[in-house]
């Protein structure tokens, strides 16, 4: 089966799956360098590594009782997160008299241009991007708005603008939003053309839209202006991670690390280790950006990640507690409630898997869910599940139409679940295209998986090789090798990757790891 993401996208390497999913990026309006350079701060935390139960019945819970658990587990962190939010209030009311403070300042400099004034004025230091991600999104994009219309002239508030534009397109589903993006970022740019910001929001739009190419060239503008601006920072090492250069990834997540540590930083070095097969780094890292997270969408971020972490290792229980800190900051997280419903089938819980999953695609269907709950409906095989299986793949392709139709490249998406759900033709001709404009192990995976479905395995085999060679710790792409070598002959290599799928993620698809106990039943029988 195809792999899947934890938001919606076709991988996990993002900015991706978006395409990347990024965690929210905060700095000043101006984006300037803080006092200090921190060092290699990511270096310093540690954490146990556990794991919790890895296939269904280990848990010993009935269905009731574990539902039961999934409550009591964000009821007690929010307990705990009440305590802290007492003593930040002191903090809040400090930080709401800067912000009339800055409001004022604000309204006195951009009067003075307002009438007639042909001078571009940057923006207040209550636009920053980092109050949007700190607060509702719609509500400060409407406030955005209201202030641009008396304020037109100011570029820093238009790159915000278009920032917010692209973070709602990513977290809601909707591409319509990347066109207006577009607009506003434009905007920015002609009243100042060398703004970071605008530039950083431009890298941010072309990694949503998967024109990686072109979100590295914006990025690398961006910090020619201003090397500590944390937005192009990420955004640079997201184009390279999705871009296939993992050596090059790494050493602008050091870079990064280095001038702008925090939890934008920390998240994307942590999948930089991830994907280099280095697991305890990874968690180590995601840790201690989960340490440092304040704000509900930053631990709503955070602890999902580690969910994703937990889940890809078998640590369903582990996934479910940290699912449990995400929806606890944030109870319509779209990720954590799709990650939830990810663990609880893969714990044998798929009633309340399809539940969750079927109030993830009425508000938001996006490829990723979308799949999920099809293959779960599969899996269950009841009066009418055929049918309803079939409505949500269909749904897929409505998804990727519109989204090609703002501007974003869908060939992943397509190609992912075009092989195992619609035309299979049309996932060769789309992995095909997505494979000669970067060469990831999602790619590469990719490629493979088409190529086998179409009867190709001699040429699907090194492509599936390909997906596997940097370590990375990913059941799906281990269990399309593995079917790959048995279809080409080689059976002894079939064995141990089926294995090793089912053995790091027993529960890593429905249907992917029904079908790898079943390849690996057949094996050793030929044996």
């Amino acid at each position: 089966m195809a792999p899947r993401t934890n938001d919606g996208e076709p991988e996990r390497e993002r900015p991706a799956s978006l395409p990347a999913a990024t965690a929210p990026v905060t700095e000043t309006a101006s984006g300037e360098a803080p006092g200090e350079a921190p060092g290699e701060a990511v270096e310093t935390a540690d954490a146990s590594d556990t794991e919790g139960s890895r296939a269904a019945g280990e848990t010993g819970e009935t269905p009731e009782s574990a539902a039961d658990t999934d409550a009591d587990r964000v009821a007690a962190v929010r307990r705990v997160a009440a305590a802290g939010r007492r003593w930040r209030s002191v903090q809040l009311g400090a930080c709401a008299a800067m912000l009339a403070v800055g409001l004022t300042a604000g309204a006195i400099a951009l009067g003075a241009v307002r009438d007639g004034g042909a001078t571009p004025v940057a923006a207040a230091a209550a636009l920053s991007p980092g109050l949007l991600a700190g607060a509702d999104l719609s509500t400060g994009i409407a406030s955005l708005q209201a202030h641009l219309r008396d304020q037109p002239r100011d570029f820093g508030g238009w790159a915000t603008l278009g920032l917010a534009y692209v973070e709602q397109a990513r977290t809601q589903g909707d591409p319509s939003r990347y066109p207006q993006a577009e607009q506003a970022l434009e905007r920015s740019v002609a009243l100042r053309p060398d703004n970071d910001q605008a530039l950083a929001g431009r890298a941010a739009l072309a990694a949503a839209r998967h024109e990686f190419g072109a979100a590295l060239a914006h990025a690398d503008r961006a910090l020619k202006q201003n090397p500590y601006n944390e937005r192009a920072l990420c955004s640079r090492i997201d184009a390279l991670v999705e871009l296939g250069r993992y050596e090059e990834a790494s050493a602008a997540a050091r870079t990064a690390d280095e001038r702008r540590p925090g939890v934008p930083v920390f998240t994307r070095y942590a999948y930089v280790h991830e994907l280099r097969g280095d697991v305890t780094t990874a968690r180590r890292v995601l840790d201690q950006a989960l340490a440092a997270s304040t704000t509900p969408g930053d631990i709503a971020y955070v602890a999902t990640q580690l969910g994703q972490l937990a889940w890809n290792q078998g640590g369903y229980d582990t996934a479910l507690t940290h699912y449990a800190r995400a929806l606890a900051a944030d109870e319509n997280y779209l990720p954590a409630l799709e990650g939830r419903a990810r663990a609880q089938a893969a714990s044998g819980r798929r009633a309340e898997a399809i539940q969750g999953l079927e109030n993830v695609v009425a508000r938001f269907p996006l490829p990723g869910p979308l799949v999920e709950l099809g293959e779960l409906y599969e899996a269950r095989g009841g009066e009418g599940d055929a049918a309803k299986a079939e409505a949500q793949y269909r749904l897929v392709d409505a998804w990727t139409g519109l989204a090609r139709a703002n501007g974003v490249n869908a060939d992943l998406d397509t190609a992912l679940a075009a092989a195992d759900h619609g035309d299979k033709a049309a996932a060769l001709r789309a992995a095909r295209a997505e494979w000669d404009r970067r060469r990831t192990v999602h790619t590469a995976d990719a490629l493979a998986w088409a190529l086998h479905v179409n009867g190709k395995d001699d040429e699907a085999l090194p492509y599936a090789r390909q997906a596997t060679a940097t370590g990375y710790g990913n059941a799906a792409l281990l269990y399309h090798r593995g079917v790959i070598e048995r279809a080409t002959g080689h059976p002894d290599d079939a064995r141990t990757h089926l294995t090793a799928a089912l053995k790091l993620n027993p529960g890593f698809s429905v249907l992917g790891a029904r079908e790898a106990r079943a390849a690996l039943k057949t094996l050793e029988a030929a044996k």
